[in-house]
């Protein structure tokens, strides 16, 4: 069995996660948080705050050293501003965390207020208060092809619909922290946190102090999750907690609580869309205009990818000859939004999904049918424009069905149903495809980089800087040398990763890191087996051969092998090393930004899934009974991990359909715990999760994989919501589908 390295270690508590770490010397620092949601800093009066036992010093903006931020990014500590409730205006470091808390209640700002806005709808108004001196538009992004309204003409049916979806919180177990101190041997900042993107918190680090970034180290802690909210909020931790260190020359540990993580991290955007979609009475789709409007809240963040995302995944899986989409994110005074596992693709399909469900039952016609009739397949041109090659939805829905057995699945609850008057249930279905990584709209350049070492008695070393944030990443790259190069799994070792001593694999986000940093460590293995293989048509005869159970083996005559070890020991007598430099990067793109068409993502992944619920009608409480979610991975490096990754993606899922939502009134967050922001538990999720993974080869990634981490989140929402509509009637258009929202029709919040 493939066993991941790290399961021990955190099965019986020794793993060492930041809030572990202890040192000698070591101060605390906490954060004073603006109570305003727009002002400027007037004073800051500390003099109460030092009087504390313990405290060493409070900080301001003005001991900043480097720059507190990048325009329009959070700041480490405000200036002269504050945008949003919980906004740092201050830090006090002590000599223990206590003392620390004691201060920040002592530390008095004053504030001129300023107006504030935290209606996104209502940001771009001619007398709307200005977020940033740029404006109050954080980007637009459009998919423009064909024409819709001369194609809204020529339709049977037209539909307009409205969606709204939920405020998210990542709520991983472990809350966000570093600790940081300057190394007494080389004068370096060295940073110990769990983040998912090292070297953009050295960035962010190094322009804080002020230094050169190989004056920085960061070096990853075990992570208790990530879900992409192990980012900004960890440059924030690191940054406050390297500041505190240099200035004190002291060590310091940053760590927040609950209450402060869910004050100040990053949620999922909110969303309020206007979907127009022309189809006629067969069902065929004609014309879409979406209209997008994202909640960004006070910075911008990665506003900029889920923005162009959302406007290029808008309409679905599905073939649409005329689209008019415009994805417009804005500011406001809430607390600021990133990506949260999918990068826009969970919001926009629950819109297009439900879309579906609601036109089918316009035509009443079969849900499925209707999918099937417009879904994506091989050589079809997208709503962008992009000619699709290795498209399998339509393989993904036929395993879903052979596995869910759709059609006496519904028999089976309509029997159910005709034979109860309090509950019923219901059966969803939603489809999905998902560009891989940045794409053509992404940010700066989407590569990774990787190295490989064979050493002389046959075992590997693997250099690579992806992020463990659970996902199983370094069990994923010994996977790729075991099965390229037949080197046995216990004899593969990954190194720990520190930004002083590797190249980047870039940031592990965006369903990235088995096609870019395995593809990376892919391309170095490639390049020692050829080498390899040179060494071994001495004892074979010929180049044409195979890596496998530490052996060569002629290709033509399994009879005919030698021993890896021989091959390899070849090599190093003649004085030939055998370390190689990976680098993976994504082509380029023929698109137009202009316009959003042409080839958006260089490669799709696909899926299907399946919900089966059952609602009390008095009630509104949503139990979801069983779930069948199928996802083509190309190629499946280890399938328990493959099978894991489904199910707490679908538990995820439920969440953010029935319960999640950060509850905020006038930009003040109401529930700053986990006892009233409510996350599924074991008894919200189906006794079985049933999780299908299809290998259908990708012709780029490592070995034919494919990304999973987002994707397995994305389409459970939908289909949790189509089934509640099944069972109940009921059609939920703002998330979540708690009970005032099934039972009234409408959202109770306020």
């Amino acid at each position: 069995m493939n066993h991941r390295r790290d399961v021990l270690t955190k099965v019986t508590g020794r793993a060492i996660y930041a809030n572990d770490i202890q040192m000698q010397d070591m101060v605390f620092c906490k954060v004073v948080r603006s109570t305003i949601a727009s002002g400027r800093i007037v004073s800051i009066d500390c003099s109460q705050a030092e009087k504390v036992p313990g405290v060493v010093k409070v900080f301001t903006a003005k001991d900043i050293p480097g720059i507190p931020n990048q325009p329009c990014d959070r700041p480490v500590i405000c200036g002269g501003r504050v945008r949003y409730i919980g906004d740092a205006v201050a830090l006090v470091a002590a000599e223990t965390r206590e003392q620390a808390e004691e201060a920040v209640k002592l530390v008095k700002v004053e504030y001129e207020e300023l107006p504030a806005n935290f209606d996104p709808m209502h940001a771009l108004d001619e007398d709307a208060p200005q977020i940033h001196d740029s404006g109050n538009v954080i980007c637009k992004w459009k998919t423009q092809r064909g024409d819709v309204e001369a194609a809204f003409q020529q339709c049977d049916h037209i539909m307009e619909r409205d969606y709204v979806t939920s405020r998210v919180q990542h709520v991983c177990i472990e809350t966000e922290a570093a600790v940081a101190y300057r190394d007494p041997n080389t004068s370096e900042m060295i940073v110990r946190c769990p983040v998912n993107s090292p070297f953009v918190i050295r960035k962010t680090v190094a322009e804080t102090l002020g230094l050169p970034q190989t004056r920085v180290r960061v070096i990853l802690a075990t992570i208790g999750a990530s879900f992409g909210g192990k980012n900004y909020d960890i440059a924030m931790a690191s940054s406050r907690a390297a500041l505190v260190a240099s200035i004190l020359n002291r060590p310091c540990k940053v760590w927040l609580t609950r209450e402060e993580s869910i004050m100040e991290g990053t949620k999922r955007h909110p969303i309020h869309a206007h979907y127009k979609v022309g189809f006629n009475r067969d069902g065929m789709l004609q014309a879409m205009q979406v209209r997008l409007v994202l909640d960004g809240g006070a910075y911008k963040s990665k506003t900029f990818p889920v923005t162009t995302r959302m406007a290029i995944e808008a309409a679905g899986p599905y073939i649409v000859p005329n689209i008019d989409t415009i994805s417009t994110s804005v500011y406001t005074n809430n607390v600021y939004s990133d990506a949260l596992r999918g990068f826009g693709s969970p919001q926009v399909d629950f819109c297009s999904e439900s879309l579906m469900d609601e036109i089918a039952k316009e035509l009443d016609m079969d849900p499925v049918e209707l999918r099937k009739k417009n879904m994506l397949y091989e050589g079809c041109t997208s709503t962008t424009g992009q000619h699709m090659t290795n498209v399998t939805l339509d393989k993904c829905y036929e395993a879903l069905d052979e596995h869910a057995k759709i059609a006496q699945r519904r028999e089976r609850i309509a029997a159910y149903n005709a034979s109860h008057n309090s509950t019923k249930k219901g059966l969803g279905i939603a489809f999905l495809h998902r560009g891989e990584s940045f794409g053509a709209a992404g940010q700066g350049i989407d590569t990774a980089s990787g190295m490989i070492a064979v050493q002389p008695d046959g075992s590997v070393t693997v250099a690579s800087s992806i992020a463990e944030v659970g996902q199983g990443g370094p069990n994923m790259l010994i996977s790729v040398v075991h099965e390229t190069l037949g080197v046995e799994r216990d004899k593969i070792r990954v190194s720990p990763v520190d930004t002083g001593f590797l190249t980047d694999a870039g940031p592990t986000v965006a369903t990235r890191g088995t096609v870019f940093s395995g593809g990376a460590v892919w391309k170095a293995c490639l390049s020692v087996r050829e080498k390899l293989a040179g060494y071994a048509e001495k004892h074979l005869g010929t180049k044409d051969v195979v890596f496998a159970n530490e052996t060569v083996t002629d290709a033509a005559n399994p009879d005919n092998s030698v021993p890896l070890l021989t091959v390899i020991t070849d090599a190093f007598n003649n004085s030939d090393h055998l370390n190689s430099l990976g680098y993976f990067a994504a082509p380029p793109f023929n698109y137009d930004r202009n316009t959003g068409v042409g080839d958006a993502y260089w490669s799709w992944v696909y899926g299907a899934a399946a919900a089966e619920v059952t609602v009390d009608l008095k009630t509104g409480a949503v139990s979801v009974d069983d779930y069948f979610a199928v996802h083509d991975v190309g190629h499946a490096m280890d399938k328990e991990e493959v099978v894991g990754q489904i199910r707490g993606g679908v538990a995820m899922g439920i969440g953010y359909a029935l319960t999640e939502e950060v509850d905020m009134k006038d930009g003040r967050i109401r529930n700053l715990n986990l006892e009233n922001y409510i996350v599924p538990t074991a008894l919200d999720v189906p006794d079985q999760i049933h999780a299908i993974a299809l290998e259908y080869p990708s012709e780029i990634g490592p070995l034919g994989a494919k990304g999973l981490g987002e994707p397995a989140t994305c389409n459970v929402a939908p289909a949790i919501i189509n089934a509640i509509d099944n069972a109940c009637g009921k059609r939920v258009r703002e998330l979540p589908a708690d009970l005032e929202r099934i039972v009234l029709g409408h959202s109770m919040k306020k």
